[in-house]
This record gives C-alpha cells, structure tokens and sequence, in this order.
C-alpha cells in the first residue's frame, strides 16, 4: 500500500484571481438587476389617500403600467409614447398610447363578460395599474381610461397609484 505523505515544508499558494473576479460578476449582475425591478416606474409625486391598500404585485406575473407626469407626458417603460407639446399637432396624437394599450390587453389573461356563458367575449381580466403626479390634471387621466374602453383594448379594471400619510408609512 503506497501511502503518499504530505511534506509540511511544501506551501502550496492558492490562485484568488477566478475568486475575485466571480465575485465581480456578482456585484455586477445584482446591480444591473435592481435598476430593472424599478424600469416602470418613474420619479411621481403621487395623490396621499387617507385609505390606501398596500401595491403588493406577484412578481411572477407581468404588470402593465403606465405613467403620467404633472404636464400631461405618458410614459411607459421610460419610453416617452404622448407628449402634449409635440403630439397634439398630429392627426392621432395618442396613437402609440392606443398601440401600447392594445398590445398590453392581448398580453392580459382574459376573463369571459358572462360567468354563465364561457362562450361569450372574453376581456381583460387583469388591472391596468394608472400612475399619475398628483398635481397631474384630471383631463390627462380621463382621456387614457377613456381610451381604455375603446374596442380592441377593453381594459375596465383600473388601479390608481396613490402614497399614504407620513405617519402611516409605518403601519405597511
């Protein structure tokens, strides 16, 4: 039986260059990831309700989201698709709003209208999830759920992001 003997005097350096640069990678990919989570949501100032539901989204599931600032822009996904100043010259100034809305409800598990009849039309079943600044004109929000109810979108449930009280921020 050859038994090999270590030899105490034999140093053996361990090479920390494949460790370090893992390691790197990791810090890197975490980073890159974290700025992703937050792609749909842009800097608001949201309406404060004194009766608010915490916004707890599955994140396996996809969520449309769309966002207006105090000057009327719609923005989704930080892709500016409606700007007062500009589209308002156009002869269908929203419609790449129209196009992302459409897109978004054939993406939407679909709900038939009538429980009893499974046969009849089926509509988006999930909510549009309508981020406006709170100083946001009322006109810029009627006209997208308008657009909403159009035929080809048909999205009727909306959610209204809103932020709590200061002192209720704790109780969540």
């Amino acid at each position: 039986m050859n038994l090999s003997r270590h030899d105490p005097e034999t140093e053996m350096d361990m090479n920390m260059t494949p460790m370090i640069d893992v390691v790197f990678l990791l810090i890197i990919f975490f980073m890159i990831i974290t700025d992703l989570t937050q792609k749909e949501l842009e800097e608001l100032v949201l309406p404060v309700a004194a009766f608010a539901v915490p916004d707890k989204p599955d994140p396996d599931k996809w969520r449309p989201i769309l966002n207006i600032q105090y000057d009327g822009k719609i923005i989704i996904m930080r892709i500016l698709l409606y700007d007062p100043e500009v589209d308002d010259n156009r002869a269908k100034p929203y419609e790449r709003v129209l196009e992302w809305l459409a897109q978004a409800a054939k993406r939407m598990e679909k709900a038939p209208i009538d429980d009893n009849d499974p046969s009849s039309m089926k509509i988006p079943d999930e909510a549009l999830l309508i981020r406006a600044d709170q100083s946001t004109p009322f006109k810029h929000i009627q006209k997208v759920m308008e657009m909403c109810g159009k035929t080809g979108i048909q999205i009727w449930k909306i959610q209204l992001a809103v932020s709590v009280p200061e002192g209720d921020k704790d109780k969540e």
